[in-house]
């Protein structure tokens, strides 16, 4: 189902070309909209174009999943706290350099029994140029610190960015990872307005949601602190990334 509007426009582009046989600016419009949904494709995770992603929870449940990527940072226990009070566990997608450089929280962060997924060693900007094998060694280098510091390993990885290509592609399938997405991005590393952050989540809200969110800064924290509310108040479980890849199965 996710591949049927590529395969229409693919249909589309080779009826336009037979149409107009011979015409340069055809080829060049076909090729500047080949480029768009390639690009499309690239950057929007839920499509599933170069890789199958796991971005939501088939249920019939009221329950969603809260994941956070970028950390450990210095605003991590601050998140950890709110967590622990609620009684909430979530998903943490952690950058091999930040565990260095937090080592003692990351610890934290699989004490209290939440789980943790491979975000790369160093979150390069650009990741959407790595060739596989530095993908590969960002992945390998990444589960490695994992170990190290936590005493543990994960299968599950989310890609900088959102960004899939061939070559991350092949990276995830060489290194036996779980491509994990989302379906509530809450741009909340983009945007300013506690207000708007937490509104472009409820609004999206729905059964077996994955929420997108980043443990990175005070303002996702308030933003957090109003959306545990609003979750109680909706009587919303949570469940970890780990319960989608087993329904999955």
């Amino acid at each position: 189902m996710k591949h049927y509007p590529f395969i229409i426009f693919y249909l589309f582009l080779n009826a336009l070309i037979y149409a107009f046989q011979g015409t340069i600016w055809v080829y060049i419009f076909c090729f500047i909209l080949f480029s768009a949904v390639i690009i499309w494709g690239s950057f929007d995770i839920q499509l599933g174009y170069f890789v199958n992603s796991f971005t939501h929870k088939r249920t019939k449940f009221k329950e969603v999943a809260l994941t956070f990527d970028d950390g450990p940072t210095e605003f991590t226990p601050t998140f950890l706290d709110l967590l622990r009070e609620n009684n909430i566990k979530a998903t943490f997608f952690c950058i091999g350099k930040q565990i260095e450089k937090y080592p003692e929280t990351f610890q934290r962060i699989i004490a209290d029994g939440h789980t943790i997924g491979n975000h790369t060693f160093s979150h390069s900007n650009n990741t959407g140029f790595l060739s596989t094998p530095r993908m590969i060694e960002e992945i390998k280098k990444c589960d490695e610190v994992i170990l190290r510091s936590g005493n543990i390993t994960t299968n599950l990885y989310r890609p900088p960015f959102g960004v899939t290509n061939p070559n991350i592609a092949k990276a995830i399938k060489k290194t036996n990872k779980k491509n994990i997405g989302w379906n509530i991005r809450s741009l909340d590393t983009v945007t300013e307005d506690e207000e708007t952050i937490y509104n472009r989540i409820i609004k999206k809200l729905k059964k077996g949601s994955v929420i997108l969110l980043h443990d990175t800064s005070e303002k996702t924290h308030n933003v957090l602190v109003r959306l545990l509310l609003f979750l109680e108040r909706e009587k919303y479980s949570t469940f970890t990334i780990d319960s989608i890849i087993k329904s999955e199965k």
